[in-house]
């Protein structure tokens, strides 16, 4: 009896734990304010939209979409799920000004957590625990600190450039030096004065170089395929590795910097966490829902160890700093600058626990992000050579004693930044909920937005699902009730849903008899956002109908303000916006990331040229971070084989 007792507990505890967010679903498609608007069809009860969001870089469905809903409209999650999309400006800044109103989704902050390593970093924390990790970090990320980082983002580039000669085999230095970044001295940092001694001339290569490099680069010759992305990765990382927290991956210099397994322990914990982290299962679905499969990972084991490892090392990395003594002549890495001060903030202070998720979270937010953005970077001159041969020439013509400022604010440069972030963010969209006081609110629109009037049957629809309930209930238990009830309600309105949609897409127009325009949109409580970073971007409200293309002039004349969402680069939402006093979601390393990339471009467009083969078709996979493969070699996984000739 008592074993009966005990299996019939742990059945009705299973079927509670599943049936919850079933309910709390069906609950929300019924009651939340989002039924009253348009919505695509679904063409899958399980999936939703999902897969065509999915791969929306590739197809116009996102195009398709707004010119039959307008800028706001809901599509379908999983099952069936309502999510709010929009790219109206007024909507945008209202949610992203109000971000501890709107904070990111439960299941995106896992998936972003299974991505650093770990919670509690700067990436997944919301509230006040976010307030006071972005009042120290702040400190680290000032104009001064990054400036001091010149130096180290100039000789990266360097070293990168470096090794791309010995890898298109150009056996001969460059005539003309990269660009030295000498500068004139600086009240603020003195260290720009010693740049020139970081810009040696590249090394001649002995003839056995190539045999370290990928098969299908060992016949490289002047003129030769290399996958940049891979370069650029491993770039990126040095980067962030010694600029975050004064850490040598040297993926750049390692002799088996082409292997799988790299030799570094940091380096190959975080390749086992990123590997997993990119790999997009039905299974992370379900753990979305159900927080208790999280508990299961396919390699478990590995990503426990490679997590130990972090927290080892990065603990050393802590002490060391917090041992070291207050000198002039102390590390400037960007953990230092925290440590230093986290020192005196007080009662804001945060723990080593909570400096340690930084170091993850830099890794994760700094390299594979700057590394997207320098790739489609590439990409994109290598498509439009007139633009790269204006660029390089803008390059070439600064002096050689010009200041990384000069060449950081250099127009053309700036405009061609500017340009490929709008057109190739390497986040192409973040997800937030509405979690505020209020059990609903309104968010005010500047376009508007179609919603459909109340009709007698959706007026009754709540009484009619509950009569329905009681009805199986009789029959069946109320366990299987529920089941039913949610699958019957789910089916009719996928079903009458589609059979509406399809009717009005065939008109091309909305009937004025269902449908009204209002000047904003309710939310409730639990109600998801999707705010698509790059359709915002790319809207031709605001940029035109060559929205979609790349035309760095177009910085010449930007669009009015108040037109577009305003984020960090004005009219684009590549590094979001915020607010300092309802919580500031902006990225906070965006003056990194613009240095680093624009540095970067300088030194590798001077002595190089980058084109693409004939019959080469690139596209885009979105995992967080947007990167290239090749449609014919699918199977090699992300690349960008770009085809690199010397430039005397």
């Amino acid at each position: 009896m008592s074993l009966f007792l005990i299996v019939s507990g742990l059945a009705l505890a299973s079927t509670a734990y599943v049936l919850h967010p079933l309910v709390h679903l069906v609950l929300a498609l019924w009651l939340s304010p989002l039924a009253r608007l348009p919505s695509p069809p679904s063409p899958s009860l399980l999936l939703g939209n999902l897969a065509a969001i999915a791969d929306q870089e590739n197809n116009d469905v996102m195009t398709n979409w707004t010119r039959i809903y307008g800028s706001t409209f809901t599509y379908r999650g999983f099952i069936g799920g309502r999510r709010l999309l929009t790219t109206d400006p007024l909507a945008l800044n209202h949610i992203l000004g109000h971000a501890y109103e709107y904070p990111k989704p439960e299941f995106v902050r896992a998936s972003l957590s299974a991505m650093v390593a770990g919670e509690g970093g700067l990436l997944t924390v919301e509230g006040e625990v976010h307030r006071r990790q972005r009042k120290v970090l702040n400190q680290a990320f000032t104009v001064a600190s990054i400036k001091s980082l010149y130096p180290l983002f100039h000789r990266k580039a360097v070293e990168l450039r470096d090794v791309l000669f010995r890898a298109t085999e150009t056996l001969t230095p460059p005539t003309t030096p990269a660009f030295t970044l000498k500068g004139r001295k600086s009240g603020v940092v003195d260290s720009f004065t010693i740049l020139r001694s970081l810009d040696p001339p590249a090394k001649p290569v002995s003839p056995v170089s190539a045999s370290h490099l990928p098969p299908r680069q060992r016949e490289a010759s002047p003129g030769a395929v290399v996958d940049v992305l891979s370069y650029l990765s491993r770039a990126t990382l040095d980067v962030i590795g010694e600029a975050g927290f004064g850490y040598q991956f040297n993926a750049l210099s390692s002799p088996d910097q082409n292997d799988e397994k790299p030799s570094n322990e940091l380096s190959a914990a975080f390749a086992v966490i990123f590997s997993t982290a990119r790999q997009y299962r039905v299974l992370n679905i379900f753990q979305s829902w159900f927080p208790l499969l999280r508990r299961y990972q396919p390699n478990g084991a590995s990503i426990k160890e490679a997590q130990e490892t972090i927290r080892r090392v990065g603990t050393q990395l802590i002490t060391e700093r917090l041992e070291a003594s207050p000198a002039e002549d102390s590390p400037r890495d960007l953990l230092s600058a925290i440590v230093r001060a986290n020192d005196g903030i007080g009662k804001d202070a945060l723990s080593q626990t909570d400096i340690l998720s930084q170091i993850s979270t830099f890794i994760a937010a700094g390299h594979e992000t700057s590394a997207s953005a320098l790739t489609w970077t590439f990409y994109a001159l290598a498509r439009s050579p007139d633009e790269q041969t204006i660029l390089r020439n803008a390059i070439r013509a600064l002096p050689a004693d010009a200041s990384p400022d000069e060449l950081i604010a250099l127009p053309e440069l700036d405009r061609v930044v500017r340009e490929v972030l709008r057109l190739h963010a390497p986040v192409g969209q973040t997800m937030r909920v509405y979690d505020g006081s209020d059990p609903e609110t309104a968010v005010p629109l500047a376009r508007g937005v179609r919603v459909r009037r109340d009709t007698p049957w959706q007026l009754w629809r709540l009484p009619a699902a509950l009569a329905s309930f009681l009805s199986l209930r009789m029959l069946f238990g109320n366990a299987w009730a529920l089941t039913l009830s949610a699958c019957a309600i789910l089916l009719f309105i996928r079903g009458s849903r589609r059979r509406v949609i399809k009717a009005e897409e065939e008109r091309g127009a909305f009937d004025p008899r269902e449908w009204t325009v209002e000047d904003h949109v309710r939310l409730r409580r639990g109600d998801i956002i999707t705010i698509p970073i790059q359709m915002v971007n790319r809207d031709p409200a605001v940029w035109g109908e060559d929205a979609r293309e790349f035309r760095p002039a177009r910085w010449l004349n930007p669009p009015a303000a108040g037109v577009t969402a305003s984020g960090l680069v004005p009219h684009t939402l590549t590094f979001l916006n915020g607010s300092p006093v309802n919580g500031n979601r902006a990225c906070i390393g965006y003056r990194f990331a613009m240095a680093e990339i624009k540095i970067f471009l300088c030194v590798l467009l001077r002595d190089f040229e980058f084109s693409l083969d004939e019959g080469v078709v690139i596209e885009k996979r979105v995992n967080v971070v947007t990167r290239p493969f090749v449609v014919s070699s699918p199977e090699l996984g992300n690349q960008m084989p770009l085809r690199l000739r010397r430039i005397p």
